[in-house]
């Protein structure tokens, strides 16, 4: 079994943004010659997430709108207590997951219809690291 590495790097603009990383990943497993296994795309953050959903503007939206939702911001996390700001950061990468895991076949992302990568951020604007790690033959 062979093994390739690729770390991305991010600083976002925004505080909370949603980033299709579907390229890079196909770039990494372009580099790594493997056939068939499968890849781990992990973000090395607590604030952010990594997950399979469609590049479409309305359910990226409605993604933003529903962890908003279910972790808005508010002052009285209990993680404030520490001196940080961004419970509610925490809690929106644990709606979203921290990583996924994709097959490949044939030398490519083996995919459904419509499926993509993306980085999710939410507690941005500074620097921080997806793994991208190719594992098979």
């Amino acid at each position: 079994m062979k093994f390739y590495t690729k770390y991305l790097t991010f600083n976002t603009k925004k505080h909370r943004e949603y980033i299709n990383i579907t390229e890079e990943v196909h770039e990494a497993l372009f580099a790594s010659g493997i056939k068939e296994g499968m890849i781990l795309v992990s973000a090395m953050h607590i604030t952010a997430g990594v997950y399979i959903n469609d590049a479409e503007n309305g359910i990226i939206a409605d993604i933003d709108e529903w962890a908003e939702k279910l972790a808005p911001f508010k002052e009285n996390y209990n993680h404030h207590r520490t001196g940080e700001t961004n419970g509610d950061s925490h809690l929106k990468s644990l709606l979203v997951h921290h990583q996924v895991i994709i097959p490949v076949t044939a030398g490519e992302l083996d995919f459904g219809p419509w499926q993509q990568v993306y980085y999710a951020e939410f507690d941005g604007q500074r620097r921080k690291r997806v793994i991208v790690k190719v594992m098979g033959e």
